[in-house]
């Protein structure tokens, strides 16, 4: 039995989107900043595939041969330099919750916590 290489592909991109959506899940900030970055990869990866994945083709179109397509790989690139800003802005986000709640829960409030916000009191 041989696997393909579009099956493990597509499989590599279910167990990103996975562990992304789990992490996204969780209640701390930083799991959840880990797994919006994991479903930003995810993503980059199908829009990468879209453009079928091709063996010993040249990436820019020479001749009769066959050529792959530069448009997935272009916007792949573009989403990187997206993704990468703003994965940046939302550690700030979550850097500054994190200051004013004095917690890093998504809510503010530790699990345990009977009401309220844990850490500074708001007037």
């Amino acid at each position: 039995m041989t696997i393909s290489m579009e099956f493990l592909f597509a499989s590599g991109i279910g167990w990103v989107t996975f562990c992304g959506l789990w992490l996204l899940l969780r209640g701390r900030s930083f799991s959840v900043v880990l797994g919006l970055t994991l479903l930003g990869y995810a993503v980059n990866l199908f829009i990468f595939s879209t453009g079928r994945l091709w063996r010993d083709a040249a990436p820019i179109l020479q001749g009769n041969g066959p050529f792959a397509d530069p448009l997935p790989q272009a916007l792949v690139l573009t989403a990187i330099v997206i993704g990468f800003a703003t994965t940046g802005f939302v550690i700030e986000l979550a850097l500054r919750s994190r200051h004013d709640n004095g917690s890093d829960h998504v809510d503010g409030r530790e699990p345990g916590a009977a009401g309220g916000v844990v850490g500074k009191e708001r007037a």
